[in-house]
């Protein structure tokens, strides 16, 4: 088992920095961060930007993979985004998770127009990781898509990582997870929201099912979200508890949140400290 930690855009750098710092310090194996606009329930709280965040990580740590949790086409062009993947990659020596999804939530309509159906997300979703796999293994790309367009798009001089970043994929339905399989090195899921965690985690066991009969046996590496029922870092025995469900069901990696003062994902820094000193150890 792998072990992540998320640590959400909402601090100046100077009290960011050392958290990335410790990420690496505690051993954790990839440390990520949201990439929205604004993020419900902290929309009037401080939020910075992913990309120069992530390039910022790169630069404060040596070890740990970096990841974007996750990019949507909500706000993106796939050519643009090729650029600052290929920034993060570089500086960070081959580092970076790029994490992609279809897109939810506030972002879905912040920047004006209409909220697409359910079925245009995942159009869109799969014109978007299409062109985004060519742009980053092509150089001079000619496309014209319902939802994108790109006229001789450069772009060299390649990813440090070949023959290009690893792309980590979110799905929940039948189309995007077979998406995540053609295009991604791994899967992540946060599960279907619910409040209860023993119904969250019965949803997170059928779409694990799920991805059994998408692979059909083959090895893949997937990501579960601890943290959307109950904080896993509530106590040392809830991340222990969910961890081990989560192993039962073969995932390869789980990701949590750094720990908040209030609100979402409130929670103590020693309880950190002690799952990543007598916790994550007996289960690599």
């Amino acid at each position: 088992m792998r072990f992540g930690i998320t640590i959400l855009p909402e601090y100046r750098w100077k009290d960011a920095a050392p958290r990335w710092r410790r990420a690496e310090e505690l051993g954790f194996d990839h440390a990520w961060t949201y990439d929205h606009l604004t993020w419900s329930g902290l929309q009037d709280a401080p939020w910075y930007g992913t990309t120069p965040t992530l390039t910022a990580a790169a630069l404060a740590t040596s070890t740990v993979r970096l990841g974007s949790f996750v990019i949507s086409p909500n706000f993106r062009h796939p050519l643009a985004l090729t650029r600052d993947i290929l920034a993060i990659d570089d500086v960070s020596g081959g580092r970076f998770l790029c994490g992609l999804g279809s897109g939810g939530g506030i972002d879905t309509t912040i920047q004006g127009g209409d909220e697409l159906t359910p079925r245009q997300k995942v159009d869109r979703f799969a014109e978007f990781v299409a062109l985004l796999d060519t742009l980053l293994t092509t150089d001079g790309v000619d496309f014209k898509g319902e939802y994108f367009e790109t006229r001789n798009g450069r772009t060299l001089p390649g990813c440090v990582q070949q023959p290009r970043v690893p792309f980590v994929m979110a799905a929940n339905g039948p189309r995007s997870l077979r998406l995540a399989v053609r295009y991604g090195a791994g899967w992540v899921t946060t599960g279907k929201k619910s409040p209860d965690f023993g119904t969250w985690f019965a949803t997170v066991t059928d779409l694990s099912r799920r991805m059994d009969d998408v692979l059909g046996g083959r090895p893949f590496d997937r990501y579960l979200a601890l943290d959307s029922a109950r904080y896993s870092l509530s106590s040392v025995d809830a991340f222990e508890d969910v961890v081990g469900r989560a192993a039962d069901l073969g995932f390869t990696d789980v990701i949590t949140h750094w720990p908040r003062a209030d609100g979402v994902y409130s929670g103590s820094v020693d309880v950190l400290e002690t799952v990543a000193a007598e916790v994550i150890p007996r289960w690599r």
